[in-house]
């Protein structure tokens, strides 16, 4: 029989609670529930407003995948969804998780969160920036940390400030906090960096995806500045080997990451690294430190 759970006032079916959703580390299907209420009261505040898509993987990283932007069969009725502008679904609708009820039946779903970089009242006026460093072997993200800094460095002389994650896979995610802008302007801004990075660092940084150019360097994916795309959203867990987390980091630990496995944060590591640090990715929700994208040149 599967327990009903009161979570704020809210019934929920959570079920099959002892199932290992990871096998590498035998962690349950109980244990990321609990993981995504330890870690509410960060994620919240960068889902909120923004529709979400879902990468579902029931049966954890081996089974089956299925990515969705509609909001799943058997959604509750409390469940917030919004309307979407889809060019091939007029009526489009994806759900948006605004409180602890909606994120733990979420969870329920075994689900990594990813979501586009504007809000749902405004639709394609982006209000950050994501550069999304992805090695190609045997480069790492040892590779990646070199490429940010020097993206740091380039944003910071347009008067931008960079803050990092890691993407829970194998690079990193750069967010710049931006006054509203139409997601066109900011796509162009963003690969005009690649172009940039590639030009200074060309031993190093790719801007296009064709796969024959990327071994050994790292491809600075500019493609997720456009509306209809969308990034994994900070503290979610992601459908790999190991439980790992999608992690906000130090510009310290960027500069000193010598070995992978330094960047490497799993769901029992994001507790602590909370205690220490609060929520590293705080500017991002904060309209105060937002930049201007430059003017074309």
């Amino acid at each position: 029989m599967t327990p009903i759970t009161e979570v704020a006032g809210r019934r929920l079916a959570l079920s099959n609670l002892e199932k290992v959703i990871y096998p590498a580390t035998g962690t349950t299907k109980g244990e990321v529930l609990h993981y995504y209420a330890t870690v509410a009261d960060s994620l919240l505040p960068h889902l909120h407003d923004r529709p979400l898509s879902f990468l579902r993987y029931p049966d954890g990283p081996d089974g089956q995948l299925f990515f969705t932007k509609n909001p799943p069969p058997g959604t509750p009725a409390w469940v917030k969804s919004v309307a979407v502008p889809r060019s091939e679904d007029k009526n489009a609708r994806q759900v948006v998780i605004q409180d602890l009820a909606s994120l733990m039946w979420a969870a329920n779903l075994v689900v990594e969160l990813h979501t586009p970089q504007w809000r749902a009242g405004a639709p394609a006026e982006a209000d950050r920036l994501v550069l999304d460093l992805d090695p190609g072997p045997p480069a790492t993200v040892v590779e990646c940390c070199r490429v940010a800094v020097w993206l740091r460095e380039r944003l910071a002389a347009d008067g931008l400030r960079a803050y990092a994650k890691t993407s829970g896979a194998k690079g990193l995610h750069l967010y710049v906090p931006l006054e509203p802008t139409p997601s066109g302007q900011v796509s162009a801004y963003a690969k005009e960096l690649a172009v940039e990075a590639e030009a200074d660092l060309p031993a190093l940084v790719v801007h296009r995806m064709t796969k024959a150019l990327r071994p050994g360097k790292v491809f600075v994916d500019h493609s997720q500045n456009a509306a209809a795309k969308t990034t994994a959203a900070p503290y979610t867990l992601r459908a790999r080997r190991q439980p790992a987390v999608s992690t906000p980091v130090t510009w310290e630990e960027v500069e000193s990451c010598d070995d992978p496995s330094e960047l490497v944060f799993l769901l029992a590591d994001v507790g602590p690294r909370l205690q220490r640090y609060g929520d590293l990715l705080a500017p991002l929700i904060d309209a105060d430190g937002a930049g201007r994208v430059p003017s074309r040149r």
